[in-house]
């Protein structure tokens, strides 16, 4: 599986941003999906997850209210929505698949197989 991530750049506070990841290579909706960020210094994070199906959703308590996961399978594309951005957000974004069973969300780093190559969102202040 292949995954591509796009929509990441320069945005001030309060802005907004919009994250695609593509993949290729296995049917889509046989993957589970999630989107982790790494800050400078930190570990990588989960920051929302979304099940095979799209059916059912997840997202960092921080995360709630400000960013929405969504997948349209048609498309092999997972989404991530970020609303009210803020200087904390600034990190390297990337879109992770799973295959592991079960048509939940996985929340476990150690589950997710494939990466995307990340995408950098920076916030100013």
């Amino acid at each position: 599986v292949q995954l591509q991530a796009s929509g990441g750049g320069l945005v001030q506070a309060g802005g907004s941003l919009r994250l695609s990841c593509v993949a290729s290579g296995r049917t889509f909706n046989s993957i589970a999906m999630g989107w982790f960020r790494q800050a400078s210094g930190k570990e990588r994070e989960l920051v929302a997850a979304i099940s095979r199906s799209g059916a059912n959703a997840w997202h960092a308590n921080s995360m709630k209210g400000r960013f929405t996961i969504s997948r349209e399978n048609a498309k092999s594309t997972v989404f991530l929505q970020m609303n009210s951005l803020e200087p904390e957000d600034t990190a390297v974004y990337y879109c992770a698949g799973s295959t592991r069973d079960g048509g939940t969300v996985i929340l476990g780093k150690s589950w997710y197989e494939y990466w995307g190559q990340g995408t950098q969102v920076t916030v100013s202040s």
